[in-house]
């Protein structure tokens, strides 16, 4: 990763198996609009400045955080063509989800993954980390290969720091 790692941004996944087997198939994985790639192969998208995902007083996240990148996974000679776009984390309360833009030319935004607030860790580098798992668009996002609910890999979310 060549940005700072203090910079507000999203550090995902998306679902590793998922990843090696678009590339073992002779597919591309390719990033677009700033995401980066980390060391562990997963996507780095800055935060968009119109974000408001905080901290609340009791030290749970609240609001909307907008990242901005694409992630383009192709492979079978264009039948497998995933569009990753611009993801959005959705917090209110107790509910929690990734959406994202799925298509290049004519984007949609669709909920491809609930978050499990209850079990948020902190990682080494001060990084929020976030369980994920498969929402019921989620399943035709990565192609009716993984049930409802499947584990996907958590998110890496790192906030502003004051």
């Amino acid at each position: 990763m060549t940005s700072n790692s203090q910079t507000p941004s999203l550090t995902w996944g998306v679902k590793q198996s998922f990843c090696n087997y678009v590339q073992s198939a002779g597919g591309m994985v390719e990033t677009l609009g700033g995401t980066e790639r980390a060391e562990d192969g997963a996507f780095i998208f800055t935060m968009a400045p119109d974000s408001d995902l905080s901290l609340d007083a009791d030290g749970k996240l609240q609001g909307q955080a907008k990242f901005l990148g694409q992630v383009h996974f192709t492979a079978h000679g264009g039948m497998l063509n995933v569009y990753l776009s611009d993801p959005i984390l959705d917090i209110s309360g107790t509910s929690a989800r990734i959406t994202v833009d799925d298509h290049k030319t004519k984007p949609r935004r669709i909920e491809i993954a609930k978050l499990d607030l209850a079990t948020i860790t902190t990682d080494e580098t001060g990084a929020l980390v976030i369980p994920t798992a498969l929402s019921l668009e989620g399943i035709q996002f990565l192609g009716d290969h993984y049930p409802l609910r499947a584990a996907l890999d958590p998110v890496r979310l790192r906030l502003a720091t004051a």
